[in-house]
């Protein structure tokens, strides 16, 4: 039995149900049941929230979730192998795990889920920025969530927490920390994982802030980070100029001097440059 239920140890469960890893899943599984609790306990205090997890494969997570006091999980699973053994721990946590076989990327998850709700996952590598963004943009803020809890390659968990004049530093940074606490919290070997993969991952945690740091209209703001950071090391004058004609007397009306790259920019002068634009589109 393993160290957190008296369910199998994930090696015996992966063999019992050929649940082998499968790249085109983008799969990759944590064994270690102490680390999955760990990484749950990242999330905090479980009592009394809903858990969103998005592909839960063999459910390592998914029991250190249950043993952390989750009121409720909804696990979303993409491969149906893993159904058997999702099952076998919704019948040792009985009421407190829901499973839905699909793509996370079509479903709803709302329809299930009770607030407070927190989201926590090993994202699978093929979606997990995609499901962030969406996360991090949704019509209405506050969102759904409390916080977020996920897995990413450490090079992407580096995109989501880069300040200004990081290497890293581009438009998920933005996104993330204009509504969002967002930090690192665990860094992960390669050789945690089975199979090993070639890089490095790290559980970013982020806190959905009341309201975002800085006013600004979302899909401008959007639309002037795409812009900026599409073509990285070039001036903001020359990157940004298909946005609006009078782009250079914008950006200084936003304090940003125009031959400025947008990898030297601040959260705070994007906005004011977004709100500048909003307002100089705007019919007389």
């Amino acid at each position: 039995m393993s160290t957190i239920d008296d369910l199998p140890p994930l090696r015996q469960v992966i063999a019992t149900h050929d649940l082998r890893a499968r790249k085109q899943l983008g799969q990759n599984f944590l064994l270690d049941l102490n680390l999955t609790a760990k990484i749950a306990r990242q999330a905090g205090d479980l009592t009394g929230c809903d858990v969103l997890e998005i592909g839960p494969g063999p459910g390592g997570l998914t029991r250190g979730l249950l043993a952390e006091g989750a009121r409720h999980v909804l696990a979303i699973e993409k491969d149906e192998r893993a159904l058997p053994a999702l099952a076998e721990i919704a019948a040792r946590y009985p009421g407190r795990l829901t499973v839905i076989h699909g793509d996370a990327l079509q479903i709803d998850p709302l329809a299930h889920l009770t607030p407070p709700i927190r989201v926590a996952a090993n994202l699978p590598y093929n979606v997990g920025t995609e499901l962030l963004i969406r996360w991090l943009t949704p019509p209405q803020w506050p969102p759904f969530w409390e916080s977020l809890t996920l897995m990413f390659q450490k090079e992407v968990a580096e995109r989501i927490v880069a300040r200004p004049g990081d290497k890293a530093y581009g438009r998920l940074a933005l996104l993330a920390q204009w509504r969002a606490e967002a930090r690192i919290v665990m860094s992960l070997p390669p050789e945690a994982f089975v199979p090993a993969p070639k890089v490095h991952s790290a559980v970013v945690h982020l806190t959905a802030l009341p309201e975002p740091r800085h006013p600004a209209d979302p899909a401008v703001l959007s639309q002037v980070t795409g812009a900026a950071f599409n073509q990285r090391r070039k001036m903001l004058r020359a990157a940004l100029k298909g946005l609006h004609p009078q782009i250079e007397a914008l950006l200084e009306s936003a304090g940003i001097p125009p031959t400025a790259r947008a990898e030297e920019i601040g959260l705070d002068r994007f906005c004011a440059l977004a709100r500048a634009l909003a307002e100089a589109r705007r019919p007389a």
